[in-house]
């Protein structure tokens, strides 16, 4: 057997196992668009929002006014945690409150220096974790949601009817990210392809498997199981966060993590460069900060991703032929994911290279570890040093 027909059946071997058994990832499935949810056994539990926010002017309004405009018949409560932006956020939160005519139930916290071995964001959940529990009746449920996430009325509800009354401590809505600029349309669903393909969300939803993933824009939490669980300082320097939250969670009881159609992500992603900074900044955190963990990732995006269609263009007879039909069984596999986003199913042939551009932001990433520039959000470096790799 020639090197060449070696790399064809381990590629084509690949897609098959992750067509045939990886979770049916690529189906897309798990999502938050079941019937509308009847009122649990007990009622509506207390829900708290926490929103940690650093210079989202931009987006802040609309993630307050739909989370006040909540169709929700049990109490329910924003808490605004500024964490010292420079550009008028809690001004524009507390607007958007008076304009939904729900200004006393917003509580607008101003986020403290930032300490050593935190990251930024994690500090300001922590904050409003802490004056959650100073309440003299803590809610049930903590719904921890980024500052640039709009949800639909019935969103909440939904989540909640997720997991009242059952032994699920946390509910996560992957929000439907912004595709309108040509480099979103090119790359944003292929992000939500591959992170599936990471954490097969049918897997992580199974109780009796380790997988555990969370999506960070939008997660309904027990708020006791979390306290079990070590609270938010258990996780205090996790580029992840979400993820990191979700393993320490499933040790607590069961998980749901869904595809959301009722919960968006306003921030958009004009630019390539936009996009490399969003993946650049936790890429090499996913692969441990190892330089070993970064090639075999390298190798193995090349073999399963990228020779295919160089062989399927190059290489003759049977060669020629499987790499093709690799190639076809990888742009059906993304179909599902293209129509989720309402795109043209011709972007699945363009797959392998968008792999390309994913692999370059990974390599980018280590990169900007090496430079001292890790995880860098918001003006601050948070990734762990090189000597904590």
């Amino acid at each position: 057997m020639t090197l060449t027909m070696a790399m064809v059946l381990i590629a084509l071997a690949a897609w098959l196992y992750l067509l045939a058994a990886h979770g049916g990832f690529w189906r897309g499935s798990e999502r938050d668009d079941g019937p509308a949810p009847e009122s649990p056994a007990g009622g509506w539990p207390a829900v708290v929002a926490i929103v940690p926010a650093r210079d989202e002017v931009e987006s802040i309004a609309a993630t307050i006014g739909s989370l006040l405009r909540q169709d929700y018949a049990g109490s329910f409560s924003v808490v605004l945690v500024d964490d010292q932006s420079v550009d008028g956020t809690a001004i524009a939160a507390g607007l958007a409150a008076r304009s939904a005519g729900c200004a006393e139930r917003l509580t607008v916290l101003q986020g403290r220096e930032l300490p050593g071995g935190w990251t930024g964001k994690l500090w300001a959940v922590k904050q409003g974790v802490d004056h959650v529990e100073a309440m003299a009746d803590p809610p049930d449920y903590l719904l921890l949601s980024d500052a640039d996430i709009a949800y639909a009325p019935d969103s909440l509800r939904r989540q909640v009817a997720a997991a009242a009354g059952t032994e699920v401590v946390l509910v996560s809505r992957m929000a439907k990210l912004r595709c309108e600029s040509l480099s979103e349309r090119a790359l944003i669903p292929a992000f939500v392809f591959f992170f599936q393909m990471l954490f097969p969300f049918a897997w992580v939803n199974q109780p009796d498997r380790r997988t555990a993933a969370a999506a960070g824009g939008c997660m309904l939490v027990r708020r006791k199981s979390l306290g079990a669980a070590g609270g938010i300082e258990s996780i205090r320097d996790a580029l992840i966060d979400d993820c990191a939250l979700a393993r320490r969670l499933k040790t607590q009881g069961p998980i749901r993590l869904e595809l959301a159609e009722r919960v968006v992500s306003l921030r958009p992603y004009p630019r390539l460069g936009d996009i490399r900074r969003m993946v650049a900044r936790s890429a090499y955190a996913q692969l441990r900060y190892s330089p070993l963990w970064l090639m075999g990732t390298v190798a193995g995006m090349a073999l399963i991703f990228l020779a295919p269609p160089i062989l399927a263009l190059s290489a003759s007879g049977a060669a020629g032929i499987l790499s093709g039909l690799t190639w076809l069984a990888m742009a059906l596999a993304y179909q599902p994911t293209l129509r989720f986003y309402r795109l043209s199913p011709l972007w699945g042939l363009a797959l392998p290279a968008i792999a390309a551009i994913y692999l370059c932001f990974t390599i980018d990433s280590a990169y900007q570890h090496r430079r001292g520039r890790g995880g860098m959000w918001k003006g601050r470096a948070q990734a762990k040093g090189r000597e904590a790799a």
